[in-house]
């Protein structure tokens, strides 16, 4: 009875050990841990060789090295989900059998799920390079109390505090693209109807210069549709400008508070 006791013992101690190097909140310390440090590095190096593996003269150069090079990191990244799967014990809400179920089923879980499958389905012989890049998504997670972290939280508070003016300010824009889309099929449909002979047509055109873009690919040739272009060209400065200040002032108030916040220190100290 006592040795299954510390049998129990010890192996409660490990998961708690590796819930701590694998938990970014958990990691006593400032920054990530050196575990995390080391999974946030191969998902870069990860990420880097699906890149490189798209050049044809490189794979087809050295194509076991490519492979080979995958296997190592699925290994790895398997090696990763099941550790992170047999630590998530220590979060109350995924104790047991389902809770460890309920934890696969949560955003991360299916991220790193995802990464692994499609080579253990294929063996290598699908290209995962967007699964790589979803992968890549993990160091915001893994760099939460890092100051990165601190200004994506930062930005989607101004977001959502300025939720309605950016909606405002998105409808405004759908109606003036809908707009000068209408007056140029007006003025330039006949003149040129490949490029705006419907609203549709001169839809492209209207995203191309309200975003200022402007690849020139469509211009209008008629007096009356340079005097609108140059209309819709000036209000799509202003209309660019006008959630962009929005979200700055927002993002401002955010970082104020957040710096107001790590001066008082948390409640109850």
């Amino acid at each position: 009875m006592g040795s299954r006791d510390e049998d129990n013992a010890g192996g409660a101690g490990m998961r708690r050990r590796l819930y701590l190097h694998l938990e970014p909140t958990a990691w006593p310390r400032t920054g990530l841990s050196p575990a995390n440090v080391a999974i946030a590095v191969l998902i870069v190096s990860a990420a880097l060789l699906a890149i490189l593996e798209t050049e044809d003269t490189l794979r087809s150069g050295a194509p076991r090295f490519f492979l080979f090079a995958e296997l190592l990191i699925v290994l790895a990244f398997s090696v990763e989900y099941l550790a992170r799967l047999y630590a998530a014990g220590e979060d109350p809400r995924y104790r047991g059998l389902w809770g460890r179920l309920r934890y696969m089923r949560t955003w991360w879980a299916i991220i790193d799920l995802l990464a692994i499958l499609p080579f253990l389905v294929t063996m290598g012989a699908q290209n995962t390079f967007l699964l790589r890049l979803l992968k890549l998504l993990r160091l915001l997670r893994l760099s939460r109390l890092g100051r990165f972290s601190r200004a994506w939280a930062a930005i989607s508070e101004a977001i959502h505090l300025r939720r309605f003016e950016l909606m405002l300010s998105f409808a405004a824009a759908g109606m003036l693209l809908i707009l000068s889309s209408a007056c140029l099929y007006l003025v330039e449909g006949g003149a040129q109807p490949e490029a705006f002979g419907s609203i549709p047509r001169a839809l492209w055109w209207s995203v191309a210069t309200l975003t200022t873009v402007g690849y020139g690919d469509v211009t209008p040739i008629t007096a009356p549709g340079r005097i609108l272009a140059g209309i819709t060209a000036l209000a799509g400065i202003g209309l660019i400008a006008l959630p962009t200040g929005v979200l700055a002032s927002a993002f401002s108030d955010a970082l104020r508070r957040q710096a107001a916040q790590d001066r008082s220190g948390p409640p109850g100290e």
